[in-house]
This record gives structure tokens, C-alpha cells and sequence, in this order.
């Protein structure tokens, strides 16, 4: 039977990582009084250490850079595939007997 994923607030997330960086609590040590996996810390820290204010955005939304990075790439497999089929009518016609 697979476990269900745990899902922690924002707030949660930055209190847990402020244990280490501001009170000095080592992570592994902060990770195991508050019941979570030492990665998942360690990927906070990193987080918010990186992304800032914008770190943790929630409920399967993206950073703005990731939310246009992801539209982009969409948008270039959709046009790839349009030149694709755009080649295959090119070369049909060209073979087409007149």
C-alpha cells in the first residue's frame, strides 16, 4: 500500500530552515526532532537560500522563471511538431503525379 506524500506549509518550511541557519541546530538533528527527512531540509535550505521570497510557492505552482522556462519549451515542441508535418505535406505534394 503506497504511503501518502506529506504536504508542509510555507511558514513551516522557513521556520524548520531558520532552526539551522539562524539558531544553529545541525540538519540532520533539526530534521529529526521535527519528524521529517533530513534531504527534504537540506532541499529548503537550498531553496530559500536560493529563490528567496520567491521559494516555496505551493499547491503546484512555479516560480515565475520556472513558469515561462516550462511555457517556452511547450511552445517549441508544438512548433517542432508543426514543421514536422508542414516537411511530410512538402513531400507529398512534390511526389503528387500531375
Amino acid at each position: 500500500m503506497a504511503q501518502k506524500r506529506k504536504h508542509y506549509s510555507k511558514q513551516f518550511k522557513i521556520d524548520a530552515v531558520k532552526l539551522v541557519t539562524e539558531q544553529g541546530y545541525k540538519v540532520a538533528e533539526a530534521a529529526r526532532n521535527l519528524g521529517i527527512h533530513h534531504s527534504s531540509l537540506r532541499n529548503w535550505k537550498k531553496q530559500l537560500e536560493t529563490d528567496g521570497n520567491q521559494s516555496f510557492p505551493g499547491k503546484g505552482h512555479m516560480t515565475s522563471d520556472k513558469e515561462e522556462l516550462y511555457r517556452l519549451r511547450k511552445e517549441v515542441k508544438k512548433l517542432q511538431m508543426e514543421r514536422e508535418i508542414l516537411k511530410k505535406a512538402a513531400a507529398f505534394f512534390a511526389n503528387e503525379p500531375k
